[in-house]
């Protein structure tokens, strides 16, 4: 599973330990996140993701 980065704050999502915080389970793939999700950390949505 890759590691995506958001391009706007610089934030790593990690399939590995998910956001539980956002209600992503650990092991959950990107591709596999809803698409309302948005960073954890600037609210930038998922289109602003790119593979890391």
């Amino acid at each position: 599973m890759e590691n995506y980065l958001c391009s706007l704050c610089g934030y790593e999502y990690n399939p590995e330990e998910g956001d539980p915080d956002g209600g992503i389970e650990p092991g959950t793939p990107f591709e596999a996140i809803p698409d309302d999700w948005v960073c954890p950390v600037c609210g930038a949505t998922k289109d602003m993701f790119e593979p890391a």
